[in-house]
């Protein structure tokens, strides 16, 4: 507890930041003021939302894809823009299942997620101070790999996961939470691996999510990282989620979920090839 202690002092001394990521040279700067950048906002809300309420997942990357991989935000103001939409999305979603959730399984990927997710936000201070096309390399590596593992169905164990892994999950977990808000890729394949009923899966995967969305939205806000752009994006993003989660819910797509599943996880790919590709070409050239 000390460390963890420790760790969160020292991001409370982090200054905050609301910079538009930016390499040398280059001409990147964008206003979240601008319409073009507010409007691609808010359709990345609206799609992913709507993905989201018929899938289960894939909001909060859908949004940083968009957002980073085309150089309008930085990467620290629309992780906290998306935690707080990730939260609002989760509660509503957990509404009246919290009896289905597996109490062990939370608790351990608990202790795990808590120190994470502030080493998580830490290095993301540190990377978008000091490197931040490193920042965005690792972004774009992480929607690719994540959204490739998640168009794969994991098998499910026979037997629940023993306590260490459950709680190795959760430090995996809340280390991509902490960095990105965006812990999905390794808790739901951790989670769907368990010998449980969908619901339980479910319920437990949400409040793991919620944990994770509020722990960090804490910990950035003690840092100060919650601004006044951070408030004004989620004020004008929510009316879009509640209609993306509606939508979702009242007209289901023409086609099956797992082919919009698969819709959506190529255009992550594509997006998080592309961060990649821009990185490096700020980085190495």
């Amino acid at each position: 507890m000390g460390s963890l202690a420790e760790s969160a002092s020292g991001i409370a001394t982090l200054p905050a930041r609301a910079a538009i990521l930016r390499a040398p040279g280059s001409n990147l700067s964008m206003s979240t003021t601008e319409p073009t950048t507010l409007l691609l906002f808010l359709a990345a809300t609206l799609i992913g939302s709507y993905v989201q309420s018929v899938a289960g997942f894939a909001m909060g990357m859908i949004i940083i894809a968009v957002t980073v991989g085309g150089g309008l935000l930085p990467v620290p103001v629309i992780t906290a823009v998306v935690s707080l939409l990730s939260l609002v999305n989760i509660v509503l979603a957990l509404r009246g299942h919290g009896h289905h959730l597996q109490r062990r399984l939370f608790r351990w990927m608990a202790a795990g997620m808590l120190p994470a997710i502030v080493a998580g936000v830490w290095l993301l201070e540190h990377l978008d101070a000091r490197a931040q096309w490193v920042l965005e390399l690792l972004l774009g590596v992480f929607i690719v790999a994540g959204s490739l593992s998640m168009m794969v169905r994991p098998h499910p164990r026979p037997t629940l996961s023993p306590s260490w892994a459950c709680f190795a999950a959760g430090f995996s977990g809340g280390l991509l939470g902490g960095m990105f808000s965006a812990s999905g890729p390794v808790m739901g394949w951790f989670n769907y691996r368990q010998p449980l009923m969908v619901a339980e899966i479910r319920t437990t995967l949400l409040a793991s999510f919620a944990l994770t969305t509020t722990f960090r939205t804490v910990v950035v806000g003690a840092a100060g990282g919650l601004t006044v752009e951070v408030w004004l994006m989620f004020g004008v993003g929510l009316p879009l989620v509640l209609l993306g989660t509606w939508a979702g819910r009242r007209f289901p797509p023409p086609v099956s979920e797992m082919t919009l599943k698969r819709l959506a996880f190529a255009l992550l790919i594509l997006m998080g090839c592309w961060s990649i590709a821009r990185a490096l070409s700020v980085g190495l050239g």
